[in-house]
């Protein structure tokens, strides 16, 4: 079996105080686009988890052991391949779609189906819920609640990575330093659509990162409707009306020797299987 793992965008990101479980209070308008891992699953001795060219634990032997701990299944080990497309540790959820969908696949290759998957989800990391379904979201709480909205008319995503990369904690550590949390009663009143193009974490990436504006100003200067840190950072990505401007701005940019790509959004009628 196979599985896509479609990256994730964060159309705006309002952020609040800290909750008592230590996690941030958050309103965002997600989509998933069309940059995308892709998972492939089948038996093996032991579960295991391969992804060339990124060292070290992921999610995806997490989602693993969660899933066999929560539903008591016993079936054979699982040799899971993961092959990397979303940039790493680049706020664009890259980690979480993947463990989202090897929950996905989990489910169907079990036979227990998916109910018992959001709660998975929700112990594995808070952008982690948003993808069990991809598609477009209003997410609040901590991220575990996740409204499906409709799929958006065509437009276009720019994506710049960075070659720094930023830890998601600590961009929450300066976030906080700044003092720039929301309060409650303004963040509950937000309508997330109104805020497109608003990131409350941009500030503190920028802060651990300066380099970040420089690639704010190439994705500006391509045209883009509204530029803007994707998650925590440290990739930029670009707004356009359509898929073909965001395109050929990415060519300009591979021009000048940028690793910058186009993507679209991923719809939630799509099926995600491969």
């Amino acid at each position: 079996m196979r599985e896509l793992a479609p990256a994730k965008v964060n159309l705006c990101l309002c952020v609040g105080g800290r909750r008592s479980d230590g996690l941030h209070e958050l309103v965002s308008l997600m989509q998933s686009v069309t940059l995308c891992d892709e998972l492939e699953i089948s038996d093996g001795d032991r579960d295991e988890v391969i992804c060339p060219g990124v060292d070290g634990p992921n999610l995806v032997s997490a989602a693993l052991c969660a899933f066999r701990e929560r539903t008591g299944w016993d079936g054979p080990g699982q040799r899971v391949t993961v092959l990397k497309r979303i940039p790493v540790a680049a706020g664009m959820g890259g980690g979480s779609a993947d463990a989202a969908a090897a929950l996905r696949l989990l489910a169907r290759r079990s036979g227990l189906g998916t109910q018992a998957l959001p709660a998975m989800a929700a112990a594995l990391g808070s952008d982690v819920p948003s993808q069990l379904r991809p598609g477009r979201a209003i997410v609040r709480g901590a991220g575990e609640l996740v409204a499906a909205v409709p799929d958006p008319g065509g437009f276009g995503v720019l994506v710049l990575p960075s070659r720094a990369s930023l830890e998601t904690a600590a961009v929450y550590r300066e976030f906080d330093r700044l003092a720039a949390a929301r309060p409650a009663g303004e963040l509950a009143a937000l309508d997330p659509y109104a805020m497109v193009g608003v990131n409350d974490l941009q500030a503190a990436a920028l802060t651990l990162e300066p380099s970040i504006a420089d690639a704010l100003a190439l994705v500006r200067e391509s045209g883009a409707s509204d530029a803007m840190v994707c998650g925590s950072g440290p990739t930029a990505i670009g707004l356009f009306g359509d898929h073909a401007s965001a395109a050929r701005a990415a060519v300009e940019l591979r021009a000048g020797g940028l690793d910058a790509r186009a993507a679209r959004p991923f719809p939630r009628s799509a099926s995600v299987l491969v």
